[in-house]
């Protein structure tokens, strides 16, 4: 296969932050991507519709000039959340979802639900007006092994809201376990997930073995090998239940590779590029665009009419996946010190290190500069 042409897709898990990262990051999600789910961990967090609108002005307004993307934006849920905006998120247009993170389990979730069960009353809610919830599936109990937390929160807290709100949409966001991929095929209809690229090409070893690599640190952490298998089934297989979410997430380079780096690879510049290559490695490149749609029928959303192309450029099998034809992908976030998951030798032999242009011109985005040669 030399080219593939699929529909603009859709990322169904991005972070892009705010003020100058929000301007220095949110250009290469909309030169791949024709629409994003937002996620609302700021400082402070996306808490009401009014604040989401907000954000929702500001993203649009750091836009690429000409650019069609289109945020959908959703909200933070804590122990502070009324049954009232709840209704009003129902009621807008442009916010889709509530995010439950476990207090304490990601970046910036210190806000977020420290007792599930004192919230029952706001899934209630949800569930009947139809707003989904989005969860980081984590419990953070510090007795628990980091690798162990995703199925205790499962076995613990997520099947019990799933059976005591049979009619609530839930996305299980970011899988990173076989036992996670099994709850969410057993669930009912409404139950789905959203898979990273990197939980799809890499397992633990990539940050560990031969020396401590803090590009491939991210929360959920990469698990074992038979972990990264399962998810690659289910990623590539019919289940209707699973979607492609980046969970793109930037950070300062200074933060990132630091004695006690932040949680989070930024793969927004090479996301399709990566997703692309997960596929290919099972023979099921053809199936890419078809597990972007799943989720649009989940959440509601109208699909998108835009075309594009992936090249392979004559190196045999993946590998040879360079480029997006979307637009060109700059890769100024790296010049401007923020910690590429394409310039952290993640990506290196399978892409090449610059694939569009160097703008140094871009800098001027208030974010530090890294002293890295490129």
């Amino acid at each position: 296969m030399d080219k593939l042409t699929i529909r603009q897709p859709d990322d169904w898990h991005l972070h892009v932050r705010n003020g100058s990262m929000l301007r220095s990051v949110i250009g290469h999600s909309a030169r791949q991507f024709a629409r994003a789910i937002v996620m609302p961990n700021l400082k402070p967090p996306v808490t009401t519709v009014a604040q989401a609108l907000n954000y929702r002005q500001e993203i649009l307004d750091a836009l690429p000039e000409g650019s069609a993307f289109q945020p959908l934006m959703t909200l933070y849920l804590t122990g502070n959340t009324t049954a009232e905006e709840i209704k009003n998120a129902a009621d807008c247009a442009h916010v889709y979802a509530f995010k439950l993170y476990p207090a304490g389990a990601t970046t910036n979730s210190d806000g977020g639900v420290a007792n599930i069960d004192a919230a029952y009353p706001l899934l209630e809610a949800m569930e009947k007006y139809g707003v989904p919830l989005l969860v980081h599936g984590e419990v953070t109990d510090a007795e628990y092994d980091i690798f162990d937390r995703e199925k205790i929160f499962i076995d613990r807290t997520l099947s019990r809201i799933v059976r005591q709100f049979p009619g609530l949409r839930i996305v299980v966001e970011h899988l990173t376990t076989a036992e996670a991929v099994q709850f969410v095929e057993s669930a009912a209809a409404n139950v789905g997930a959203t898979i990273t690229p990197q939980h799809l090409l890499y397992n633990r070893n990539a940050m560990l073995a031969g020396g401590i690599r803090p590009h491939y640190y991210c929360l959920p952490i990469l698990k074992r090998e038979h972990h990264r298998q399962a998810l690659l089934s289910a990623a590539t297989g019919g289940n209707p239940k699973f979607f492609l979410g980046t969970d793109s997430a930037p950070h300062l380079t200074s933060l990132k590779e630091n004695p006690c780096g932040c949680a989070g690879c930024f793969t927004a510049p090479i996301a399709l590029e990566l997703y692309a290559e997960a596929f290919a490695s099972v023979g099921a490149l053809d199936k890419l665009e078809l597990r972007q749609r799943f989720r649009r029928r989940f959440l509601w959303v109208a699909a998108q009419q835009r075309h594009g192309d992936l090249d392979q450029t004559g190196v045999a099998g993946a590998r040879g996946i360079r480029r997006c034809r979307f637009g060109r992908c700059h890769h100024a976030a790296a010049c401007r010190g923020i910690a590429c998951l394409a310039f952290a030798g993640l990506a290196a032999g399978q892409f090449n290190r610059c694939i569009g242009s160097y703008q140094p011109e871009a800098a001027a985005a208030g974010v530090s500069i890294a002293e890295r040669d490129f």
